[in-house]
């Protein structure tokens, strides 16, 4: 019987020929990763173990970006252990203000990984690179811990739905959207413990950012992981960036499915996920009249220089609308950068939105954009959860960068075409 890519790389981690749904494995990982909240518990259970040095200097990366620029002491402190803990150990990967960035963003960017990877990191959307061919998943910070000492981590070998992507996507659409309607399709349980592996023709049409984008949020339908079989896109994406060699799997043939699916992009509409559930999708025709107090374009789900260009072509030469408040959060410094060069960030600001240095920030509630009692938002981020951007009672509405633009200038949730 043939392999998925998900079961191929699993199984060479795991030193074997092949691997089945359900079976119990141990890996050798290539990455693990941490940030500001998950690393300091990490470390602590590290230290409570007995252990004095980390597996590998190269393999552990550690990225303080929840909470950083600092907020508060609290969090000062959490951050000044990890940096402690990182020139203790000497390690090659931890980027401190000034060099960080939203970690899901910044690892892909720096080259640290790549197709063919194993990695674990303790946070949720680690699994954001599966669109570069590797297998990727979070864990908890005690997995972590024992990860961070032994290299290796342990998995039931998950089962795998398949999602065949049809036709080439009309202007606007864009990863988000692709993952909003899945998730809208499937619910936020729809894949549990399962791999979500993306092909077809549609798959093509993707930029890297766009599946970046679709596999940060395959945590959000429940899924253990989610894959894209690396293409000529992956190998001029990684050339001259990944800092190891690549290995290109792809499933087999005869690779056996639990499910298959087929989405046609050609037709599909720009999404919007309503509070207080990913899945809870509607097409942007079908939104109605929401008003809302802020939007944020930003986060490892729709930070990356790509995002911040659709909203800037939307925004150049208009105002945010009065009474909203627009945040700007590019997600590595590099993409600030670039954003700056080519004069994307003096449209923001001209445009009257605030550009803030990167950071994961509102989207956790944790600084940078809190809402207040009863207050809306439309954002980019990849939660809308009660609570999950302020007070119990505001509410959080998900979708890409063109309708985020266009709700900015607006007010009221809105389709690009109506601010062109």
């Amino acid at each position: 019987m043939g392999m998925t890519i998900t079961e191929k790389v699993l199984a060479a981690h795991a030193g074997l020929k092949e691997v089945a749904p359900g079976q119990l494995i141990n890996c050798k990982v290539d990455i693990a990763l941490a940030n500001d909240i998950t690393a300091p518990i990490s470390i602590q259970e590290f230290k409570k173990a007995g252990a004095t040095k980390v597996f590998d200097k190269e393999k552990v990366a550690l990225v303080p970006d929840h909470f950083a620029p600092n907020k508060d002491i609290d969090s000062a402190n959490q951050v000044k252990l990890v940096r402690e803990f990182a020139l203790e150990q000497k390690l090659t990967h931890f980027w401190d203000v000034g060099r960080m960035g939203v970690e899901h963003t910044l690892l892909p960017e720096q080259g640290v990984v790549g197709p063919g990877d194993l990695v674990i990191g303790a946070d949720s959307h680690t699994c954001t690179y599966g669109a570069l061919g590797a297998f990727a998943s979070g864990v908890g910070s005690t997995d972590l811990a024992a990860a961070m000492i032994t290299g290796e981590a342990w998995y039931r070998v998950p089962e795998t739905m398949l999602f065949n992507l049809k036709g080439k996507p009309a202007k606007w659409i864009t990863g988000k959207d692709v993952i909003l309607y899945i998730i809208g399709k499937i619910g936020v349980d729809g894949a549990l413990y399962k791999a979500m592996e993306y092909t077809g023709d549609g798959a093509g049409h993707l930029s890297l950012d766009d599946r970046l984008t679709i596999c940060n949020m395959a945590i959000e339908a429940g899924a253990k992981n989610g894959i894209f079989t690396p293409d000529e896109k992956t190998k001029a994406y990684v050339e001259g960036r990944f800092k190891r060699t690549p290995k290109y799997y792809a499933s087999d043939a005869d690779a056996k499915y639990c499910e298959r699916m087929d989405i046609d992009l050609a037709t599909m509409e720009m999404q919007v996920a309503f509070p207080h559930l990913p899945s809870n999708t509607r097409a942007i025709g079908k939104v109605g009249t929401v008003k809302v107090d802020q939007v944020v374009v930003g986060s490892c789900t729709n930070g990356r220089y790509s995002d911040l260009k659709i909203a800037a072509d939307l925004m150049r030469g208009k105002k945010v609308a009065k009474g909203v408040r627009m945040i700007v959060i590019p997600a590595t410094q590099d993409i600030y950068k670039q954003a700056m060069k080519d004069g994307l960030l003096e449209v923001f600001i001209d445009a009257e939105a605030v550009v803030s240095t990167p950071t994961c920030g509102p989207c956790l509630g944790g600084h940078m954009g809190i809402l207040g009692a009863g207050e809306k938002a439309l954002t980019t981020t990849n939660r809308n959860f009660v609570g999950r951007m302020g007070h119990r009672t505001s509410e959080v509405y998900l979708a890409g960068p063109a309708v985020a633009a266009a709700t900015a200038i607006l007010g009221k949730i809105s389709s690009p075409e109506e601010v062109l």
